[in-house]
């Protein structure tokens, strides 16, 4: 099995997860970033009220590397050509024996884009959403507005909850220091229910929570395009901010537009339940069949499932780890596969700084359950799990 070589691309929690057990598994691993940190997304919404620091979230990839046995590369995937079996990257083109997708989804575009800043884009804004907030706070007072988009052709590609999270965690912030009455909070998005697919329950306790914090809401309406001073919707209404953090719905990678893998309407690329990219086209466009031993996970899919589902770290991993077992499999000569269907669900900690709410959802429904205080230091501490997970220094929780 060491002869075998994977060539995985990513750093996220697909890739590095990916990377960690197809090593377990016996196969020589090289994985591809563009950038030579991990990013732990779920705990950078700290930053922009100063509980954490880019260091806090960051792990380099090398010490993960170095932890697990195998190599990483710093380059930029230009495109990836499954039928020639390589991949094109700004500095050298690789070759694999099989072949690992997990750089991720791109993201919607939106008129203005340069008016509003992300906790899910660029790890750099993160902090920048910090410098804003900060300057706010000198002045004394403001308007900020906070919210997510959706993606009408691939409603999975939301990323909602860290939305939410900053927004509950800045009015604790502001309360903290006596100045939560001289600040106008909005959270906004286009659809209607924003968090209807966490389950009823939950969708009903956030609007509870909207309330007791004095947060305006702002929904059903669709965003035409961001200005320095705030939100235009699609019925020439405007929500004055004078700062704006915003999610956009991801879509396809601009990669996956340079190369010759299936994609849905929303640019993502097409899998079955174990994560393999089967279908490819001819020169003419004809669909042809055959197993080109290329597996997509994490964002970078188009997500099967109930209308519920939704993009999260952990269903990542369960995915990478499939793909593992999955190539191992494949290797032997072993027609044994583990899909990822089955696993699908909702699980979150959901922060507000002073405490937290644990929301999960199945096919049997959603639940939301408030845990005061506790909640807060239950997420912090998950966050040094994962770092020192990844990093081999503490036994993995199974299945986790």
């Amino acid at each position: 099995m060491s002869n075998s070589k994977v060539l995985v691309l990513g750093g996220g929690f697909a890739g590095v997860e990916a990377a960690i057990f197809l090593r377990k598994e016996g196969f020589s691993v090289t994985l591809i970033s563009n950038r030579d940190f991990f990013y732990i997304y779920p705990t950078s919404i700290w930053i922009p009220t100063g509980e954490a620091k880019m260091e806090d979230i960051s792990v380099p990839l090398s010490d993960i590397a170095n932890a697990h046995g195998f190599e990483v590369i710093i380059d930029e995937v230009e495109s990836i050509k499954t039928k020639e079996g390589k991949v094109y990257c700004a500095n050298k083109t690789y070759n694999y024996e099989y072949l690992v997708i997990g750089i991720g989804a791109g993201k919607m575009k939106h008129e203005g884009s340069e008016n509003f800043l992300s906790i899910c884009g660029d790890p750099q804004e993160a902090p920048k959403i910090k410098e804003r907030i900060d300057e706010l706070i000198a002045k004394g007072s403001g308007k900020i507005a906070m919210g997510f988009g959706g993606n009408p052709k691939d409603p999975s590609n939301v990323r909602g909850g860290p939305a939410f999270e900053v927004i509950f965690n800045l009015h604790n912030q502001l309360k903290k220091l006596g100045i939560r009455d001289k600040f106008e909070l909005t959270f906004f998005a286009p659809m209607a229910e924003p968090g209807a697919r966490m389950g009823k329950q939950a969708l009903k306790m956030m609007d509870v929570f909207f309330k007791k914090l004095d947060i305006n809401t702002h929904f059903g309406k669709k965003i035409t395009r961001f200005e320095e001073d705030g939100i235009v919707f699609e019925d020439d209404s405007k929500l004055e901010s004078d700062f704006t953090m915003f999610i956009p719905a991801g879509n396809g990678h601009k990669v996956f537009e340079n190369s010759d893998l299936p994609l849905n309407e929303a640019g993502l690329i097409m899998i079955n339940d174990y994560c393999e990219v089967q279908h490819n086209f001819d020169e003419s466009g004809e669909s042809e069949e055959g197993n080109y031993k290329v597996f997509a996970i994490g964002d970078s899919v188009a997500l099967q499932g109930p209308d519920w589902r939704a993009k999260q770290g952990h269903i990542a991993e369960v995915m990478a780890r499939n793909v593992a077992y999955n190539i191992k499999q494949m290797a032997l000569g072993s027609e044994k596969r583990k899909g990822y269907e089955n696993h699908l669900n909702i699980l979150c900690v959901m922060d507000s700084g002073d405490g937290a709410a644990f929301v999960y959802r199945d096919n049997k429904g959603g639940k939301m359950v408030p845990m005061p205080v506790i909640g807060h230091w239950l997420k912090k501490g998950w966050g040094w799990y994962c770092r020192n997970s990844k990093l081999g220094k503490i036994p993995r929780i199974p299945g986790m």
